[in-house]
């Protein structure tokens, strides 16, 4: 049992959330905290707009305290982060964004600020600061005939520290600088949609790179099929997943993959799955089914743990983290 005087959200969660979608969130943590301690590795998923969210707050100490073995994010959550990490005095956060006018984001769009909800990330600072930064280790790369993985450049980049001198928040709240430390794997579904995937397109479309210098979607999951191979063991691993989209549905397709592609069936299902989300079942949505209809994907067993938190994830998300820290 957790020493609660010495973790006040613990307490307060162990407390005051005993039924409905709160009762939920506690039964996930101390269900995740039971995987940890019986060996199993697990995955988080990052789907939604989690880095400007800054969940990097808590997700960066899980990463130093070996909490999460393995990251699944979108393009924007990669890049988001680091922008974060370099503009966040320049963000404009705007409480009463539902009463924007058209005219009003068009004010905002001249102004070179694109929002997300009710934080607008500075063009100038944040985007263009970050791109001459890749651009060089994209064209280093290229010119030398060398191949990586989006997260590789952005690792590079931050574990020179050219960056550091732009920083703008205290370095122990970015995830990603803590994930580079660590050398964490980082797997990127669909990264060409993100800001800086579509810098490197409009390189390519100009023929200054090669789309070659990227690796693609395609090695990012024969990566993770052999990073699962490896970690699983007889165990399996854990699938925690933030939002829905690409970010959960490409890395949860390997096992089935593995099982019925390769044939390799001695591979274990995932060993527990939690979601929080909003999504809604009954519009055919793959981000709100409920677990059970992963089972006849073969993506999860009859018997595998499974935790749907229908709720808003910037909430539910440091909470579960602060009862794993010991918060």
């Amino acid at each position: 049992m957790k020493n609660v005087i010495e973790a006040p959200i613990t307490a307060f969660m162990l407390n005051h959330f005993k039924h409905f979608n709160a009762a939920s969130l506690v039964d996930a943590a101390q269900a995740y905290e039971a995987q940890l301690a019986a060996g199993h590795k697990m995955m988080i998923t990052l789907a939604g707009a989690m880095s400007t969210a800054e969940l990097g707050k808590s997700l960066a100490e899980m990463i130093r305290q070996d909490k999460v073995h393995i990251i699944t994010c979108t393009g924007a959550n990669l890049e988001e982060d680091v922008f974060n990490l370099v503009a966040h005095n320049h963000y404009k956060r705007i409480p009463g964004y539902r009463d924007l006018s058209p005219q009003d984001e068009q004010e905002l769009l001249d102004q070179h600020f694109n929002r997300v909800t009710d934080t607008c990330i500075p063009e100038e600072e944040a985007m263009r600061r970050i791109e001459g930064h890749l651009y060089q280790a994209w064209k280093q790369a290229d010119e030398q005939g060398d191949r990586f993985f989006p997260h590789e450049y952005f690792y590079k980049i931050l574990l020179s520290e050219e960056l550091k001198d732009k920083y703008q928040i205290d370095p122990k709240d970015s995830w990603l600088l803590a994930a580079a430390e660590k050398n964490l794997p980082i797997i990127v579904p669909g990264w060409e949609d993100s800001t800086c995937g579509n810098f490197f397109a409009s390189y390519c479309i100009n023929q200054e790179m090669k789309p070659f210098t990227m690796k693609s979607g395609i090695e990012y999951m024969m990566y993770l099929s052999n990073w699962y191979r490896k970690e699983a063991g007889k165990k399996g691993i854990g699938f925690f997943q933030i939002g829905g989209g690409i970010a959960g549905d490409f890395p949860i397709c390997v096992v089935p993959m593995l099982h019925q592609d390769l044939e390799l069936t001695d591979t274990p299902m995932w060993s527990y799955f939690c979601q929080i989300s909003d999504s809604t079942t009954s519009y055919g949505s793959y981000s709100g089914a409920v677990p059970n209809e992963k089972i006849t994907w073969g993506k999860l067993a009859v018997d595998t743990p499974k935790f749907v938190i229908e709720s808003d994830a910037t909430i539910v998300a440091p909470l579960i983290f602060a009862y794993l820290l010991g918060w």
